[in-house]
């Protein structure tokens, strides 16, 4: 199971896959978050984003319109960033903090400094996106894995629709 997410491909992982446990800063209000923060609800949207990334620019007011949509109805969503500072100076904490204020995140945009998360994950480019459910008080478990949807920035005449 191979998703074209962007120019890499994305590596296949196992519906069912159980979310991984993570605990990371967010650079807009420095409080840590971890997946426990996000039981309380039926599905969570993991997103691995980036500022610099042309894909990720291209989607940025789709994703914050279809995520304040679906938070709305119960949905929790996160973003991680994963990128290096040292290699990608743009995506670093106070940048990101910047970024999740202009465009009004309505989700935490967290940091993983080590990359160990999106390591976890099995995240290998940017956007790439994970949804998981629960049923009852059984851990998230993947039902989705790829791209927002097949609109590109170089392919105008396929709208974003996420």
């Amino acid at each position: 199971f191979v998703i074209r997410a962007a120019r890499i491909e994305s590596k296949g992982v196992t519906l069912g896959f159980r979310a991984p446990q993570f605990q990371l800063p967010e650079p807009l209000t420095g409080k840590v978050w971890a997946l426990e923060d996000f039981e309380a609800h039926p599905a969570l949207l993991v997103m691995f984003i980036c500022n610099h990334c042309p894909f990720v620019k291209y989607l940025k007011k789709d994703i914050v319109k279809l995520t304040k949509f679906y938070m709305k109805k119960g949905l929790a969503v996160v973003a991680i960033s994963s990128n290096s500072a040292a290699t990608h100076p743009q995506d670093g904490p106070e940048f990101m903090a910047e970024d999740a204020k202009l465009f009004g995140y309505p989700f935490p945009y967290l940091y993983d400094e080590s990359q160990e998360v999106a390591r976890d994950f099995g995240a290998v480019c940017t956007p790439e996106f994970y949804v998981f459910k629960k049923d009852g008080r059984r851990p998230f478990e993947l039902v989705y894995h790829g791209q927002f949807d097949d609109s590109r920035p170089s392919n105008n005449n396929i709208p974003v629709t996420g």
